[in-house]
């Protein structure tokens, strides 16, 4: 969390981070190019790179659509989704890279603006074969340069959280874009049919893990219901939560985490301020809601971020009636404080079998 905006900060896990990410970025750049130059001996240097970067920034952004689904799956994924923005924004500047020395080898030597021959120089749109593939890499830099220009919390701030993940889901429509780019520029290039399906072929694993990791968000969805006289809806048991974690449950078609902490249970809604975040899949560190996706806080019993930090969640009613937790489906605004209930005998704790706390996680 960040009290105010101020110059990027890398701490030591970062650093680690893009040290590996830029030496793993080297070397397959430098081995691609090196296996180019021996299966193509006349290939410029130019044209290399040119291959090189482009493979590089696709097999990038194949990543980090993977990661989301993954983190759904399985929280060991959870460090890769705190770095990112950072990978995100190196594969941004790997596809300009991309893009310039394309534009430079291919646009920049005639008469015409080196945009303006890219935009025109081939306009058999009605051609499946000689589609100016080109321009469909051009509309994903484009929205590839908007999300990352937009990838600091100012902009998370100031455009709000539903806006600016609006935004930032135009990832698959720049994503569609490059497949499309890739495969139809194969179809107009020697021995393209293998690099085609290769293309198409990296869409199965994204596809495949966005599908699976729906199909287990899909059991949080169901509804909960019959509620007692003063509307409040039984839960859970208990001892179905485990200590300083959450049991996540759907009420009244918004999503709740009901967290267990210290003889207590409270409710709030399971969606961090900062980037939508699960809250119901992180703990209580400290007496606060921890975020498992970026390490912001609340207080279960108030919803609201300790100071001198602003954010705020809306809060729940809870009841305890014997060993069953009742929760009231009605949200209050955001930051209300009201009485966590109390659990009159301890249950006994259930811990969660991963234990591993991450910084952001």
């Amino acid at each position: 969390m960040s009290e105010a905006y101020r110059a990027v900060g890398w701490n030591p896990l970062k650093r680690r981070y893009d040290a590996v990410l830029g030496g793993c970025l080297t070397a397959y750049i430098a081995a691609f190019a090196g296996v180019g130059a021996f299966a193509d001996p006349n290939a410029t240097i130019e044209t290399l790179l040119i291959r090189a970067l482009g493979s590089a920034a696709f097999l990038l952004l194949t990543v980090i659509l993977c990661i989301g689904p993954l983190c759904r799956l399985d929280r060991r994924f959870l460090p890769l989704l705190y770095n990112r923005r950072h990978l995100g924004v190196t594969m941004f500047l790997v596809a300009l890279a991309h893009g310039a020395f394309a534009i430079v080898q291919f646009h920049a030597l005639g008469d015409t603006s080196p945009l303006l021959s890219v935009l025109t120089a081939n306009p058999r749109l009605d051609s499946v074969p000689q589609f100016p593939f080109e321009l469909l890499g051009l509309a994903a830099l484009a929205i590839l340069f908007l999300m990352a220009a937009t990838s600091h919390d100012f902009w998370l701030a100031n455009l709000t959280p539903p806006v600016w993940k609006t935004l930032h889901m135009l990832v698959y429509a720049a994503y569609a874009l490059v497949v499309l780019h890739v495969a139809l520029g194969a179809l107009q290039a020697d021995r393209s049919v293998v690099l085609a399906a290769l293309v198409l072929a990296s869409v199965a694993p994204v596809l495949g893990l966005h599908v699976a990791a729906a199909r287990r968000e899909r059991a949080l969805d169901d509804e909960r219901t019959g509620a007692s006289d003063d509307g409040f809806v039984d839960v859970c048991a208990i001892t179905d939560i485990p200590e300083s974690r959450a049991r996540i449950v759907t009420l009244s078609g918004e999503r709740v985490a009901v967290f267990r902490w210290d003889g207590k249970v409270a409710a709030i809604s399971n969606v961090c301020r900062h980037q939508n975040g699960p809250l119901g899949e992180g703990r209580v560190v400290d007496g606060c809601v921890t975020c498992p996706w970026h390490g912001y806080q609340y207080d279960p019993a108030t919803g609201r971020a300790p100071k001198p930090f602003t954010e705020k969640v809306p809060t729940f009613r809870v009841r305890i009636d014997g060993e069953r937790v009742l929760v009231h489906p009605r949200p209050h605004a955001p930051g209300t404080a009201l009485e966590p209930a109390r659990i009159a005998t301890p249950a006994p704790a259930v811990h969660a079998h991963d234990e591993t706390l991450f910084v952001g996680w």
